[in-house]
């Protein structure tokens, strides 16, 4: 009778719909955290207790009244799933590429979530040798997620690593590609990635601390041997920094890196003897950025040495590699970055960025050549909102250089680029079936806002070519800011479900990413982190005031720190905003801050400050968007994560919920979907993540009353 009365209350519930439907109130318990005699009062402090039944139960809670609240959706998302999906198409093979005497490729097959890893000897019309069928794997799992492929240099044995929780730690395997069996090699709790030595037996790779887990040391494992007899090779005690370790492009080397914010080191070894010691190119210093590739008898180092605050690229020999022998090979220059190197046997290729575009820069060995390629040879694109981008060339013999290219109207691009004779290809262009798609019925136009303090903000546009801007137009506004990543204009099939139905799109490109260069992230980190705030609301209030949307159909998007970024906008301008989607939100800023026994806290003080610090604990109090909430109306909420994200933790985006319940004055909605089953990056098949953007959009389109 009692289970009867439940599901009736449900139904009753779901008739209701969003009529005098009462959101979840959590309960409150008063928690008092005192630093620098002050004293905050988190009465939602409990809700870190994963597994507590009641945390659980309120989360649950909030699923439910999340659905009944987007219940009119439904059959709408269901359409917008399926409609995104049919654009992608679903029997779909990555672009060779050669290494080894193997052309590897990655498919996807029609009605399959996972990736098929394959391989063919020496020639693309050789027999197809399958590595790893995803599918098969993952079949008995929520969630299944393969990462850090390594194939030996004997091409016998591949290592990979597997997540099945969604907070990024993983179990190695090792698979024997001759018999088709998995060795008894089983490596427990670490990073995916796996290095292996010449003598393909010797692997090298990263563990995790087991509470923050801070990849902080690296260890070398014997093939065929327990994991508790592998030896410890280095140990990361700075809690500031994380280890990784990787080959060399020429795989001469095995290189371990630590890096911090603000400071990296580098140690390499010869890949054919691993049981010898590492060698230290420069000891770390702070503030002291470099980048070592191997190249001959040289390492070919990207650095910010001397106030080169966008990096110069310098060279140093193997034999005595520290720093008083660095030479400049490209010197220090104010206005363009160099984001990206890359080497070959007659050319070096480099990636620079300037004036928030990047050019490929193609300079000889010989000194007879400097250039940059001409991507408007290959592309017919008027406006500059483009991207690209130096891909995948694990060869160093060879003449090919490959290379993207995308924007907000162009699908995403393959090509192949001859050093020599300066001929193209396009190995693969994102098709994006359906059959309506046409990239001229788009159009896109990069512009420029005045921040508060007079900088100009560029913010790239994208829309349907029979969208009107005017003050009825919808726009959704993207941003993120935050270390140092930049979130380039490139091109979506799943937007265009958007675009199609008179939504404009627009990226704020604001200060703490490097859009315009290193200034403009170090503009918009630690101390002056509220620049990145006033950027995005600068850009909203320039895009009104030219026309393109009101606030009364203005909408912003932003996740993990770009999700900080939503929750400051909000107690910043409440009322610029019709509504907000902030997705694994980064908004309990101080109490995480402070907590150095969660992932990610101590690494990053140097990217926020360190709240330990007077100073610091109260310019971040100052904007951190759960202890700032105001008694207003604000906007129209989405927030979404994941139960088991480990980089930001379920409860900052559930506490904030509950706490903006208690000071939201108005009709507006506030929602919390919570995935139960992942963390942050979501779902783990190419198909089932769609289902959550789906949620999203139709969550605009009701905002708007757009119904199909």
């Amino acid at each position: 009778m009692k289970n009867l009365i439940i599901i009736l209350s449900v139904i009753f519930l779901y008739s209701c719909n969003n009529m005098n439907v009462t959101p979840p109130i959590a309960k409150k318990v008063e928690k008092k955290l005192e630093i620098h005699n002050d004293i905050r009062t988190d009465n939602y402090y409990w809700l870190n207790q994963r597994e507590n039944p009641e945390v659980i139960s309120y989360l649950e809670e909030e699923n439910n009244y999340k659905e009944i609240k987007l219940k009119s959706t439904e059959k709408f998302q269901k359409n917008l799933f399926q409609e995104m999906k049919s654009r992608i198409k679903e029997d779909d093979n990555s672009v060779p590429y050669f290494l080894n005497d193997y052309w590897y490729v990655t498919k996807y097959e029609k009605s399959k979530e996972y990736p098929i890893y394959t391989r063919k000897y020496m020639n693309l019309d050789a027999e197809e040798e399958i590595l790893l069928d995803v599918n098969v794997l993952a079949k008995d799992y929520d969630y299944y997620q393969i990462s850090g492929i390594s194939i030996s240099p004997d091409n016998k044995k591949m290592a990979f690593g597997v997540d099945t929780l969604s907070r990024r730690i993983y179990t190695i395997k090792v698979k024997d590609l001759d018999t088709g069996e998995m060795y008894p090699d089983k490596i427990d709790g670490v990073n995916s990635y796996t290095t292996w030595a010449a003598d393909s037996k010797t692997m090298f790779y990263t563990g995790k601390d087991e509470q923050t887990l801070r990849s902080d040391k690296i260890f070398r494992h014997n093939l065929g041997e327990n994991q508790d007899d592998d030896e410890l090779i280095y140990d990361e005690e700075d809690e500031t920094f994380s280890t990784f370790v990787y080959p060399s492009k020429s795989r001469e080397y095995i290189m371990i890196g630590s890096s911090s914010t603000m400071s990296t080191e580098y140690r390499f070894l010869s890949s054919n003897t691993p049981l010898d010691t590492f060698k230290i190119i420069q000891k770390r210093e702070r503030g002291l950025e470099y980048s070592p590739s191997h190249v001959g008898d040289m390492f070919y180092i990207s650095t910010n040495m001397n106030g080169s605050t966008n990096f110069k690229l310098v060279r140093t020999p193997i034999s005595s590699p520290e720093k008083s022998n660095w030479k400049d090979v490209i010197p220090h220059r104010k206005d363009v970055l160099i984001e990206d190197t890359d080497f070959f046997n007659d050319f070096m290729v480099i990636g620079e960025r300037s004036n928030g575009l990047l050019k490929i820069r193609i300079k000889s060995w010989d000194g007879k050549q400097d250039y940059y390629i001409d991507l408007s040879s290959q592309f017919d694109f008027e406006d500059e909102t483009y991207s690209a981008s130096i891909g995948y060339n694990p060869n160093f013999n060879t003449n090919l250089l490959r290379y993207s290219f995308t924007s907000l109207t162009t699908p995403y691009s393959i090509i192949d680029y001859n050093l020599i004779t300066k001929d193209e290809e396009v190995q693969k262009q994102q098709e994006v079936l359906g059959g309506s798609f046409n990239t001229k019925n788009y159009t896109s136009e990069r512009v420029f806002a005045t921040a508060h303090d007079g900088v100009q903000i560029p913010i790239s546009i994208v829309r349907h070519i029979e969208t009107e801007l005017s003050p009825n137009t919808p726009l959704l506004q993207y941003g993120y800011g935050s270390y140092g990543y930049t979130r380039d204009p490139s091109f979506s099939s799943i937007r265009l479900s958007l675009l199609d139905r008179g939504f404009v799109f627009a990226i704020a490109h604001v200060r703490g990413g490097e859009y315009l260069g290193r200034a403009w992230y170090e503009n918009g980190r630690m101390l002056s982190k509220k620049n990145t705030f006033k950027d995005f609301i600068s850009s909203s209030k320039f895009l009104i005031e030219k026309g393109y949307t009101s606030s009364e159909h203005l909408y912003a998007e932003g996740g993990s720190a770009g999700g900080l970024l939503m929750g400051a906008i909000m107690n910043m301008a409440p009322d610029l905003y019709n509504g907000v989607i902030a997705a694994v939100p980064f908004v309990d800023v101080v109490t995480t801050m402070l907590d150095d026994t969660i992932p990610l806290t101590s690494g990053e003080w140097d990217e926020w400050g360190n709240p330990n610090d007077k100073e610091y604990y109260e310019y971040m109090k100052s904007y951190s968007p759960y202890d700032n909430l105001l008694e207003t109306e604000y906007p129209n909420t989405l927030v979404t994560t994941g139960l088991h994200d480990s980089q930001v933790q379920y409860w900052e985006p559930a506490k904030w919920v509950a706490k903006l319940r208690q000071y939201h004055k108005g009709e507006n909605i506030i929602l919390l979907h919570t995935n139960m089953e992942t963390g942050h990056s979501g779902s783990s098949g190419r198909f089932e993540a769609l289902k959550e953007v789906a949620m999203e959009y139709a969550f605009l389109f009701m905002l708007e009353g757009i119904t199909k």
